[in-house]
C-alpha cells in the first residue's frame, strides 16, 4: 500500500482580470480633495497567489488625470483659474497582503481586507502653462516613478471569480504631471506652486479576476 500527498505548498493559483474606476489628482492645480474621482481609469491585473496571506501582483492601467482650479476650496486657485488634462500609462509591480487567510483552494465564501504596495512607473505627456496661463504641450513624454499605497476588500463571488473594491494612492517622485514644473530647462521660469511637494494621484475602483491553476490533491493507491 502506497500513499502520495501533494499539499497546497506545491499548488499555485493565479488570477487575471480587469480594473475599472476613476482617478483624481492631488498637486498644484485643481481641487485639494483627497478622494474625488473625476476621470476614467481602466486596465488589466495579474496575481500569483503564493500563500493564503500574500500574492505577487502586476497591473497595467490607463487613466486620465484632470484638475480644475474652479473646483478648489482655495480661493487663490479659483481666482487663478488653471485647468489641466493629462493621460497616464501606469505599470505597477508589488506585493498584496491580506488581513485574513484567503485560501483559494477552499471554495467556501470568504471576505478579507488587503493592502498592496510596491513600485509604479507612469508614462505621461509633458505640459507647461504659458505666461498667459495657456496649457501647452511640450511634445515630449516622461516616466514618473512612484509608490502605490492601496487599501481594499475582496471576496470570492463564485468558485473562479473574485470581486474587490479598492482605493489606491500613488505618491510620485515627480512634480511634472500637472504642468506646474516644465520638463525643460529653458522653461524653468514658468514653474509655480509648492516646489518642495511632489504630485500624488488616486485610483478608486473595482477589480474582477478569474482564478485558475493547480489545487492540492490527496490520493492513495495500491501497488
Amino acid at each position: 500500500m502506497s500513499t502520495c500527498f501533494i499539499t497546497s505548498l506545491n499548488a499555485q493559483i493565479y488570477e487575471v482580470g480587469v480594473f475599472v474606476g476613476g482617478s483624481n489628482f492631488i498637486g498644484d492645480v485643481g481641487a485639494t480633495t483627497y478622494i474625488a474621482p473625476n476621470a476614467p481609469v481602466f486596465g488589466g491585473i495579474v496575481k500569483w497567489n503564493r500563500s493564503p496571506r500574500h500574492a505577487f501582483r502586476a497591473s497595467v492601467i490607463f487613466a486620465d488625470l484632470e484638475g480644475f482650479d474652479g473646483k478648489s476650496d482655495d480661493p487663490r486657485r479659483v481666482q487663478r483659474g488653471y485647468n489641466f488634462d493629462n493621460s497616464l500609462l501606469e505599470i505597477s509591480l508589488g506585493m498584496e497582503f491580506t488581513f485574513f487567510d484567503f485560501n483559494l483552494h477552499d471554495n467556501r465564501p470568504k471576505v478579507t481586507p488587503y493592502l498592496y504596495t510596491g513600485i509604479t512607473t507612469a508614462r505621461h505627456k509633458n505640459y507647461f502653462f504659458s505666461s498667459i496661463g495657456e496649457y501647452t504641450d511640450q511634445g515630449t513624454n516622461s516616466w514618473a516613478y512612484g509608490i502605490p499605497m492601496v487599501l481594499g476588500i475582496k471576496s470570492n463571488i463564485t468558485n473562479h471569480l473574485i470581486l474587490a473594491g479598492e482605493i489606491g494612492v500613488r505618491y510620485t517622485f515627480s512634480d511634472e504631471l500637472d504642468g506646474s514644473v516644465p520638463d525643460a530647462q529653458e522653461l524653468d521660469g514658468l514653474s509655480f506652486g509648492n516646489l518642495n511637494s511632489n504630485d500624488w494621484y488616486v485610483f478608486t475602483g473595482f477589480t474582477l479576476t478569474y482564478t485558475f491553476g493547480r489545487k492540492p490533491c490527496y490520493c492513495n493507491y495500491e501497488q
